[in-house]
């Protein structure tokens, strides 16, 4: 261990709330005698948000239970109790006004690329810079980032499967290093006494109590812990088991991944360790580890993406627009569709917060291929609700199923609503759970109500057109009208 370059450093948390293999936390240790802990509830975020956001309750969790684990961490010291120093306002602003009250010569912090973090720090760089303070950022969130994982040419990659191969031959050369932080828990600082002690209520922040505890979602590294657990004894058979939502099958780590409660190199490492010894289920889960690090690497490589259609050409398409456009959009809000997967995950994403993986590409199929709206729309409907809403996720999962991203769905493959329903959740077992008024349906009939006799929907109590709606599109008809608007813009097979 060298010796320490400055006194005095500020460590920022953002998204990466824990201790373990905390790559900022870790450098800011390693190079200042003594290190301050901060996390500012930036009002540029949270004032656009609903006043009961399961993401803030979840951060306010995980803030809490990291301001006791640094407590534990941190000596006792004569001039005050060691903890999170936490604040409300704008980052902006914020950061700088702490780095001068604590004298401090450097201030460390995660890299985060998405377009608004970038603005948000390279304003906070200029202001301490001003002071005379050095912004220090670092990799946490993922593996590789940026530009460390090129093509032989040296661009960055559009296609998933070159992508992943040169990722995974990049790990066997690098390797993966892990931090441990604990031989540094001494340098971390008291809180000055007139510091505010403790996490702010949700209250006090200005939001709402939510579902979050009776949906089971414990925050926190600890509840990371729980859940990789849980899921280390089902990875074997993720493979078979992820793709049907009515099966425990995922890790359900992506809340975790994306407010870093989890380590992304604790998790490829496990992933790794099977996949050595023969696991199909940690290769095809080591798999969508790597999708995210592409969406990453995307956003970072081509900003544009954020806003627009990867492939430029897409720009083009003539989307459905006006009054029917409007109200069909709604419908699928509602989960009010007329097909039952369809309806069955909207109503999960609107009452969990969570959509499972086969479903957001089923889902954002039928909105951009059967409705025939802007991906954009769903986007955004997903940033909002989404527990682990993700910019670079987000956006490259909804260019993909609408086909003007990078390595996308062709556009000419269109998801059947009917045959995704019977294929994944062939008994209606997750169909039933959310769209209970279907729930007498027989498994014949639930995947596509319309479809059923007279005497079948008498039976079950279903009411076409009253208790549950008829289709809003013919997928037949909505299918030839996807393939007439793609094939207007001659993009290739």
């Amino acid at each position: 261990m060298h010796d320490p370059e400055f006194e005095t450093g500020l460590m920022w948390f953002r998204r990466d709330l824990r201790l373990d293999d905390n790559t900022a936390l870790y450098q800011a240790l390693l190079r200042c005698k003594r290190v301050f802990c901060l996390f500012v509830f930036d009002n540029a975020i949270l004032e656009p948000l609903p006043r009961a956001d399961r993401r803030v309750e979840f951060i306010q969790g995980s803030l809490s239970e990291l301001d006791q684990e640094l407590r534990k961490a941190t000596p006792e010291r004569p001039e005050g109790q060691g903890g999170l120093l936490v604040q409300q306002g704008l980052a902006t602003e914020c950061v700088p006004a702490v780095a001068r009250q604590l004298k401090v010569q450097a201030v460390f912090a995660a890299h985060d690329d998405e377009p608004q973090s970038i603005t948000r720090d390279n304003l906070v760089r200029g202001h301490l810079a001003e002071l005379g303070i050095g912004l220090h950022t670092y990799k946490d969130h993922v593996v590789f980032e940026r530009r460390e994982v090129l093509t032989q040419a040296g661009h960055p990659f559009g296609v998933f499967t070159p992508y992943k191969n040169a990722w995974l031959a990049r790990l066997e050369q690098k390797g993966i290093a892990v931090h441990e932080l604990e031989p540094l828990w001494s340098r971390l600082a008291a809180l000055p006494l007139k510091s505010q002690p403790g996490v702010p209520s949700l209250a006090e922040i200005g939001f709402e109590t939510t579902n979050l505890a009776a949906l089971k979602i414990k925050p926190g590294a600890s509840g990371a812990h729980k859940l990789t657990h849980e899921f280390v004894d089902r990875l074997d058979s993720y493979h078979q088991t992820r793709d049907f939502p009515a099966v425990k099958g995922p890790s359900y780590l992506g809340m975790h991944l994306r407010f870093g409660t989890v380590s992304i190199r604790r998790l490829v490492n496990l992933a790794m360790a099977r996949k050595v010894h023969g696991s199909q289920g940690a290769t095809i889960w080591l798999n969508e580890l790597i999708w995210r690090e592409f969406y990453a690497a995307v956003l970072a490589n081509f900003p544009h993406a954020a806003t627009q259609a990867f492939k430029p050409a897409c720009e083009a398409i003539r989307w459905e627009h006006g009054k029917l456009a409007e109200t069909r959009f709604a419908s699928w809000c509602k989960g009010q569709t007329g097909y039952p997967l369809v309806d069955a995950a909207m109503a999960q994403i609107n009452q969990t917060g969570y959509m499972h993986n086969r479903l957001r590409m089923v889902a954002g199929s039928f909105l951009v291929k059967d409705l025939g709206l802007d991906w954009r729309w769903g986007e955004a409907y997903f940033a909002t609700h989404l527990n682990d809403f993700d910019l670079a996720s987000n956006n490259g999962g909804w260019q993909w199923v609408a086909s003007t991203g990078c390595d996308a769905q062709p556009w000419f493959r269109i998801f059947n609503p009917i045959t995704q329903s019977t294929r994944f959740d062939a008994q209606g077992k997750f169909i039933r759970r959310y769209v209970p008024q279907l729930a007498s349906l027989s498994d014949k009939f639930i995947h596509a109500p319309w479809m059923a006799p007279a005497t079948e929907l008498n039976k079950a109590g279903v009411v076409l057109g009253e208790n549950y709606p008829l289709p809003l599109v013919d997928h037949a008809v909505a299918r030839a009208d996807t393939l007439a608007r793609f094939g207007r813009l001659k993009l290739a097979v």
